[in-house]
C-alpha cells in the first residue's frame, strides 16, 4: 500500500511519482484484465506478476476498482448519450404547433405532463453529458423549441388574454 503520509516528509515529488506508478498500474491491469462471471478480473500470473513488482493486494485491488469504474463510467455514458438523442428525435416531433395542440388536449395519448417531465429530464442529462462529450451533439433546435413551448403554457392566456391560440400562427 502507497503511504502518503510518509511521503509528505519524503520528498515534495512523492505524489507525483507514485500517481505515476499508480497510473501505470491502472493502465497494466486495463491491458491485461478480462471480462469474467463477476465483472473486469485479473488472472491469477497477471496479479502474481503485480505482487512481484511490489505491489500489494490492496493496491491491486484499488486499481482494479478504478479500471471497473472508468469501463462503466464509459459504457454509462454512451448508454445515455444514445437514449438522450433518441429522446431528443422523438420528442422533437412535438414541437409543431398542431403536435403541440394534440398534447394539451385531454385524453391525448401521451399527457403534456409526461412529455414535460422527460423533457427536463433529457435536458439536464444532456447538460451533464456535455462535459464529457467530444464533438457536435444532435440538432437540438426542435427539441428547444419544444421546451419552449412547454415553458409557456399556461402563461399565453395571461400574457394575452385577448388571442387565442389558433391567432397566435
Amino acid at each position: 500500500m502507497v503511504d502518503f503520509k510518509a511521503g509528505l516528509n519524503a520528498s515534495p515529488w512523492f505524489f507525483e511519482i507514485e500517481m505515476g506508478r499508480l497510473a501505470e498500474l491502472c493502465a497494466t491491469i486495463a491491458a491485461e484484465a478480462e471480462e469474467g462471471p463477476s465483472g473486469m478480473d485479473l488472472t491469477a500470473v497477471s496479479w502474481n506478476r503485480l505482487r512481484n513488482e511490489e505491489w500489494s493486494d490492496s493496491d491491486i485491488g484499488d486499481a482494479l476498482g478504478i479500471v471497473r469504474d472508468c469501463l462503466l463510467q464509459s459504457e454509462l455514458f454512451d448508454a445515455a448519450d444514445s437514449l438522450s438523442a433518441r429522446l431528443v428525435d422523438i420528442l422533437s416531433e412535438f414541437a409543431g404547433r398542431q403536435a403541440f395542440d394534440r398534447l394539451t388536449v385531454h385524453g391525448a395519448t401521451i399527457p403534456i405532463e409526461v412529455v414535460a417531465q422527460l423533457v427536463r429530464r433529457v435536458t439536464h442529462l444532456d447538460e451533464i453529458l456535455d462535459a464529457y462529450r467530444e464533438g457536435s451533439t444532435v440538432d437540438r433546435r426542435r427539441f428547444d423549441e419544444l421546451r419552449g413551448r412547454l415553458e409557456n403554457v399556461g402563461i399565453e392566456d395571461t400574457m394575452n388574454p385577448g388571442i387565442s391560440r389558433d391567432e397566435d400562427e
